[in-house]
C-alpha cells in the first residue's frame, strides 16, 4: 500500500533512521513522508501540493497493477489504498522516502541536527548550504548550477559577438521569491565561486539601480537579477537607460505566468514568452527552463486530469512534488523489477543518483549528486519584438553552445555589449582621428628613443666605470696586535671567517674585520661590479662603511668597518656589562631600534634599496654605543637564506624585499625589548617548529614572537602596536621605515618629558645612571666571584678529603701520615669479563655508572672514605684521614651490608633477567697515606693491609662478605652484635692460612640479603673471575 505521511511544519524535524530498504518496502505500505508547511502564502503549502501527490501516488498504483510479469510484486508494494497520516514524534510512522522539505534552512537542519539515512527528495532547497548531501535529491536547479552558469558565461568569449566579461551589477530586491533570493544569494555570498571570480557589485533597492543604469561612470554594463518582466519594466519605468547596458535577468521557472497567459489569453507559447521578453527591449534573458515552459504550455492546457482550479494554483513545486512521487516509483521499479528473489538493501548508497525520468516538469536528467541537470537558454529580442535563443548552457559538462551566428542585436555592431562602460563620444573621435594617432605616436616613439640615445652617451662613461672593480692589495692589509684588542665580542658574534685587522689606506689606520664571500672565487659579473660600486658610495652613520674586497689564496674577503662592542645579539645577551634597571632602559631601547630605522630608511633610498638578511648579528655596536647595520647588499653574490628573522612570504617563495626588511626589523625590535632569544615565545622553543609555524599559519592566528599587552606600560604599548604592525602577514599593511622612524622619535620625546628637557639635563642623569650602574655592577661581580669559589672548594671537597684540601691551599703540600689501624673495603663484579663479552662499551659505563651512584649514596650514611674505584674495583676506607677509634670497622660493615642488600635489587637495564653478583673483602690493620704527585694530585694508600684487603675479597664468594680475624676482633670489642660464620682457614697468597668469617648480619636489625648462588648454580654460569692487580702481585701501594 502506497501511503502518504503529512507532517505540516518546516522548522521542526524528526530523526529518521530507519534507512531506505527497498526489501522493507517490498513487504511493508510504502509510506511517504511528506515535511512541507502548511500556510496561505507559501507556493510550496500542503494545500497546493496534496492534490498533485494525490494524482500522482493514483497514477502510479495503476501503473503498477499494469505492468506485466512484475505486476505481482508491485501490487504488494504499491496499493489503490490512500490514507493522511499527520505526523507527530510520538507516532513511529517512518516511511521509505520523505519529500520535502522545500526552503533551505530547514534542508539544511537535516543534514546538521539529524541523523537521516532515509531519501529525501525536494523541490526546492535551492541554497549553497545544501549541496552535495547524501541523501538530499532536488528537482529543480540549484542555485550551484544558476552560479556555474554566470562563471563559464562571463568567461567565453566570441569573435565579433562577446568579449570576455569580468564585472557585473547584481540587483537583490527586497521583495523577492524563494528561488530569487537563493539564486541571488549564490552570486553575492563572499565565499561563492561567482563573488572568487568575478568582480560585482551588489545594489538593494530602485533608489540604488536607478542612478547607476544613467551613471556614466558605472564599473559595469551587466546587471543581474532576478524575476519577471514586471521586475525589469519598474527599473526601467521612469529611468534614461545606456544603450550600451546589457541586463540578465534570469525568468526563475515562470510556469505560473506562462500558463496564466496561455488560458486568459490564449496567446501561443512564442507569444507567451515574446510577450514575457518584449519589456527587456535593451536587455538580454535567460530562461532556465524552457523546456518546462514548453511542456507546461502544451500539454497541461489539455490534461485530462487536472481541473480549472487546479491550473489556478499549480506552481514549479507543485509539478516537482508530483514528479517527486514518480521518480520514487520509477526508482522502485528499477530496484525490484528483476524478479524479486534477493532482496537489494542499498541503504549504503543513494539509487536517486545519475537516473533519468519523464514527468510533469519535463524530461529529469539527475546528475551524481541528486541535482537536476537541465539547459539554460540565453534568449533575445529582435527589432519586431520577437525572441531568439542565441546560447545554451548544458549544466552537466558547462558547455555553452552558440545557437544563432548573424543575430540582431540591437547593441552597436550586432554584437554584445563590453562590460565595462566607454565614453561615446571619445570612441566617436577615436574613430575619426585614428590617422593622427598613429602620427602622434609614432612622433612620441622618435623623441623618446632621442632622448634615450642621448642619456645613454652621457651616461655610457660612467656605466663603464661602474663595471670596473679591482680588488685591494693584500700587503696593505696588516693584522692587528691581539694584545692591543680586546677579542671576546668578534668570537662570540661573528663566524670563523671573520678576522680583525687593520686597513692602512687613510692617514690614520682604520681598523677593519674581514668576512668571506663564499659563493664567488672573486671574477665578479658586471652586476656583481655594480652592485659592488654602489656599495663603496654608501657613507652613513647608522651604516658599517665597506672598503672593497681582497682576494687571498684561500679565499675572497669583503672590507668592513669594525665595531668594537660586537654584534647587537650579543650586547643584548650580556645583562651583566649592560643591565635593563640602570643601562638598558626603555629609552635606551628606543634608541637602539631608532638608529636601525635610520639606517635601513637611508638603505631603502639609496641604490642598493633593500638589505635582504637583517638580524640582530649583522647589527653591530661601535665603542659609541651607536647601532650600525651591516652585511647590506651583495645580493647579487650571496643567496638568500630563510631564519628566524625571515619574512613569511620569502620563506615560501626565496627573495628579497623592503616590507621583507620591516618584518625582520619587528623581530629584532622584539629582542630589543624583551633581551630574549630571537623570537621568542612562550610555548614554542624548536627551531624548525618555528620556522614552520611562520611558512604554513594554520587558521587566523598567525604565529609571531611574544608580546605582553597586559604588564606594558602607555609608551611600551606604543611600542608593541608598532611592532605588530611590522610584522603583519599582509606585507602592504606593512609600514615603511620613514614612518618607523617618524613613530620612535614621537614616543622617544614623551620619554622623561624629554620635548622639554635641556641636554644637560638628560646628560646628568644618564651619567647618574652609569655611576650607579658602576656600583651595582662591582656588587654582582664580587657576589659571582664568591659563588665560583664555594663551587671550585666543593669540587676540590669531592675529589679530596677535607683536611687534605685545607692544607693544599695553605701550605700547597700534604705531610704523609701512618694511622695504627683502619678498615679497608674491597669489592669486584663476578664474571665482569663475560658481562663485558655480551655488551657495548656504552653499555659497560653505563653499567658501571648505575651501580656505583647507588654505592655513593650509601657511603653517605657512614664515616667513609672512598679511595677509588679501578674497573669494576671499588675501594673505600674507614679511620683515615680523620680517626674515630673502633667505629671503623663498624662503619665498614654496614656499609657492606647496605651495599649487599642494595644488590639484592639491583638489575641490568640491557641485560634483564640475568643476575649480577660482587665478592666484598674486608681487612683492618695499620696503613700510611698521603698525596702523591703535583699534577692531579691524588690521595694514596700504602701498606700491607692494602693487600690483605685485596685477598679477602678475591677469595670470598659471590654475594658474600669475606671478614678477616682481625676485623672480627675490632667488632667484638664494640657494643654492636654482629652476626657471623666462622669460613675456617683460607689460604691468602703472602700471608698463609689466616682463619676468616662470613658477615651475616647485625642483632636486633633485618637486612634483605640476597641468598647467596650455590656451588650447582656457580658451575652452571661460567664465571671468569677477574684478578686486580692487587691480587697479582704483593704491591704496598693502593694509589687513587
Amino acid at each position: 500500500m502506497l501511503s502518504v505521511l503529512w507532517l505540516g511544519c518546516c522548522s521542526v524535524l524528526v530523526a529518521l533512521a530507519a534507512g531506505f530498504d527497498a526489501e522493507r518496502c517490498r513487504n511493508l505500505p510504502v509510506t511517504l513522508n511528506i515535511v512541507l508547511l502548511e500556510d496561505e502564502s507559501s507556493l510550496w503549502s500542503l494545500k497546493y501540493v496534496e492534490v498533485a501527490v494525490k494524482k500522482a501516488i493514483a497514477d502510479e498504483n495503476e501503473r503498477n497493477k499494469l505492468d506485466g510479469e512484475y505486476h505481482a510484486v508491485f501490487s504488494s508494494i504499491i496499493a489503490a489504498v490512500l490514507k493522511i497520516f499527520y505526523f507527530t514524534l510520538n507516532q513511529d510512522q517512518v516511511g521509505c522516502a520523505m519529500l520535502g522539505p522545500s526552503c533551505t534552512y530547514a534542508t539544511f537542519q537535516l543534514d546538521v541536527g539529524l541523523t537521516l539515512t532515509i531519501p529525501v527528495i525536494s523541490a526546492g532547497s535551492f541554497g549553497l548550504s545544501c549541496d552535495y548531501k547524501e541523501k538530499l535529491t532536488r528537482l529543480l536547479p540549484p542555485a550551484r548550477k544558476i552560479s556555474n552558469f554566470f562563471v563559464h558565461f562571463w568567461n567565453e568569449t566570441w569573435s565579433g559577438l562577446k568579449t570576455h566579461w569580468s564585472t557585473a551589477y547584481v540587483y537583490k530586491q527586497p521583495d523577492i521569491s524563494e528561488e530569487c533570493f537563493w539564486y541571488i544569494n549564490a552570486l553575492e555570498a563572499a565565499t561563492a565561486q561567482f563573488s572568487s571570480q568575478i568582480y560585482r557589485k551588489v545594489l538593494r533597492s530602485k533608489e540604488e539601480i536607478s542612478p547607476v543604469l544613467s551613471d556614466p561612470n558605472r564599473i559595469s554594463n551587466i546587471f543581474i537579477m532576478c524575476g519577471g518582466p514586471d521586475t525589469i519594466f519598474s527599473i526601467k519605468n521612469g529611468t534614461d537607460v545606456s544603450k550600451d547596458i546589457g541586463g540578465v535577468s534570469v525568468i526563475s521557472f515562470s510556469v505560473t505566468l506562462c500558463l496564466y497567459l496561455s488560458l486568459s489569453l490564449s496567446l501561443s507559447l512564442s507569444v507567451c514568452i515574446s510577450l514575457c521578453l518584449s519589456f527587456l527591449s535593451l536587455y538580454v534573458c535567460i530562461s532556465l527552463c524552457l523546456s518546462v515552459c514548453l511542456f507546461l504550455c502544451l500539454s497541461l492546457s489539455v490534461s485530462l486530469f487536472l481541473s480549472l482550479s487546479l491550473l489556478q494554483i499549480l506552481n514549479d513545486y507543485v509539478a516537482g512534488y508530483h514528479d517527486a512521487v514518480l521518480l520514487f516509483s520509477h526508482v522502485m521499479r528499477q530496484m525490484l523489477g528483476a524478479g524479486g528473489a534477493a532482496p537489494l538493501n542499498v541503504t549504503g548508497e543513494n539509487p536517486f543518483r545519475n537516473i533519468s525520468f519523464e514527468g510533469m516538469g519535463g524530461h529529469y536528467e539527475l546528475d551524481e549528486n541528486g541535482d537536476r541537470d537541465t539547459n539554460f537558454s540565453v534568449m533575445f529580442t529582435t527589432g519586431t519584438h520577437q525572441y531568439k535563443t542565441l546560447f545554451e548552457f548544458d549544466t552537466s559538462n558547462n558547455k555553452t553552445q552558440l545557437n544563432h551566428n548573424n543575430p540582431d542585436l540591437p547593441w552597436r555592431g550586432s554584437r554584445l555589449p563590453d562590460d565595462k562602460p566607454a565614453n561615446e563620444m571619445l570612441h566617436l573621435f577615436c574613430l575619426q582621428t585614428h590617422d593622427i594617432i598613429v602620427i602622434v605616436l609614432a612622433i612620441s616613439v622618435v623623441l623618446v628613443t632621442a632622448v634615450a640615445l642621448l642619456f645613454y652617451r652621457q651616461n655610457r662613461k660612467q656605466r663603464f666605470n661602474q663595471k670596473k672593480w679591482s680588488h685591494i692589495n693584500p700587503d696593505l692589509i696588516i693584522p692587528v696586535d691581539y694584545r692591543e684588542t680586546n677579542l671576546i665580542s668578534l668570537k662570540r658574534c661573528f663566524h670563523l671567517s671573520v678576522l680583525l685587522i687593520f686597513f692602512p689606506l687613510f692617514p690614520s689606520l682604520q681598523p677593519v674585520i674581514l668576512k668571506e664571500l663564499r659563493q664567488t672565487d672573486g671574477n665578479f659579473s658586471d652586476d656583481q661590479r655594480i652592485e659592488l660600486n654602489s656599495l663603496l658610495r654608501v657613507d652613513y652613520y647608522n651604516l658599517t662603511k665597506f672598503y672593497g674586497t681582497v682576494k687571498y689564496e684561500y679565499g675572497v674577503y669583503g672590507v668592513f668597518e669594525y665595531c668594537e662592542r660586537g654584534s647587537l645579539r650579543y650586547v643584548l645577551n650580556d645583562k651583566i656589562s649592560y643591565p635593563d634597571e640602570s643601562f638598558m632602559d626603555l629609552e635606551f631601547k628606543i634608541s637602539v631600534m631608532y638608529d636601525i630605522a635610520k639606517g635601513m630608511s637611508y638603505l631603502h633610498s639609496s641604490n642598493i634599496e633593500m638589505h635582504g638578511r637583517l638580524k640582530s648579528t649583522n647589527c653591530v655596536v661601535d665603542n659609541r654605543m651607536v647601532v650600525k647595520i651591516t652585511d647590506f647588499g651583495c645580493n647579487t653574490i650571496l643567496t638568500p637564506g630563510k631564519d628566524l628573522w625571515t619574512a613569511p612570504e620569502h620563506m615560501r617563495v626565496e627573495g628579497f624585499s623592503q616590507k621583507g626588511d620591516v618584518y625582520s626589523f619587528a623581530v629584532i625590535a622584539q629582542e630589543i625589548i624583551l633581551r630574549e632569544c630571537p623570537f621568542y615565545t612562550e610555548n614554542c622553543s624548536d627551531l624548525a617548529e618555528k620556522l614552520y609555524k611562520v611558512q604554513c599559519p594554520s587558521g587566523p592566528t598567525i604565529f609571531r614572537p611574544y608580546l605582553n599587552f597586559e604588564t606594558a606600560g602607555e609608551q611600551e604599548v606604543e611600542l608593541y602596536v608598532l611592532i605588530k604592525s611590522c610584522w603583519d602577514e599582509d606585507p602592504e599593511k606593512r609600514p615603511d621605515f620613514k614612518k618607523i622612524e617618524s613613530t620612535l622619535g614621537k614616543i622617544f620625546s614623551n620619554l622623561h618629558n624629554q620635548a622639554n628637557a635641556s641636554y644637560m639635563d638628560n646628560l646628568i642623569r644618564r651619567l647618574q645612571m652609569y655611576s650607579r650602574n658602576l656600583e651595582h655592577l662591582v656588587e654582582e661581580r664580587t657576589a659571582l666571584y664568591k659563588a665560583e669559589r664555594d663551587r671550585a672548594d666543593q669540587l676540590n671537597f669531592m675529589l679530596l678529603p677535607g683536611p687534605v684540601v685545607r692544607s693544599l691551599k695553605e701550605t700547597g703540600r700534604v705531610e704523609p701520615e701512618l694511622f695504627d689501624e683502619v678498615t679497608i673495603y674491597f669489592s669486584d663484579i663476578v664474571g665482569f669479563t663475560t658481562i663485558c663479552h655480551h655488551s657495548t662499551p656504552m653499555e659497560v659505563v653505563d653499567m658501571l655508572n648505575d651501580m656505583y651512584k647507588n654505592f655513593d649514596s650509601i657511603l653517605d650514611n657512614h664515616d667513609v672514605y672512598k679511595v677509588e674505584t679501578i674497573g669494576d674495583a671499588y675501594m673505600v676506607a674507614s679511620g683515615l684521614p680523620r680517626r674515630n677509634g673502633n667505629r671503623h670497622a663498624v662503619d665498614i660493615s654496614l656499609m657492606a651490608l647496605d651495599i649487599l642488600e642494595f644488590m639484592g635489587t639491583f638489575q641490568l637495564k640491557h641485560l634483564p633477567g640475568i643476575p649480577l653478583w660482587i665478592r666484598i673483602g674486608v681487612h683492618s690493620g695499620p696503613c700510611a697515606a698521603g698525596v702523591v704527585g703535583n699534577k692531579m694530585p691524588r690521595y694514596c694508600l700504602f701498606g700491607d693491609t692494602v693487600n690483605t684487603a685485596s685477598r679477602m675479597e678475591s677469595t670470598g664468594l659471590p654475594l658474600r662478605i669475606h671478614v678477616s680475624q682481625s676485623t672480627i676482633s675490632i667488632l667484638q670489642r664494640t657494643d654492636c652484635q654482629f652476626e657471623f660464620e666462622k669460613r675456617g682457614e683460607t689460604y691468602l697468597k703472602g700471608k698463609g692460612k689466616e682463619m676468616t668469617y662470613w658477615l651475616k648480619g647485625i642483632t636486633g636489625q633485618k637486612y634483605n640479603l640476597p641468598t647467596p648462588p650455590t656451588a650447582e648454580c656457580m658451575l652452571g654460569v661460567r664465571v671468569q673471575s677477574r684478578q686486580t692487580d692487587y691480587g697479582r702481585t704483593d704491591r704496598s701501594i693502593m694509589r687513587m
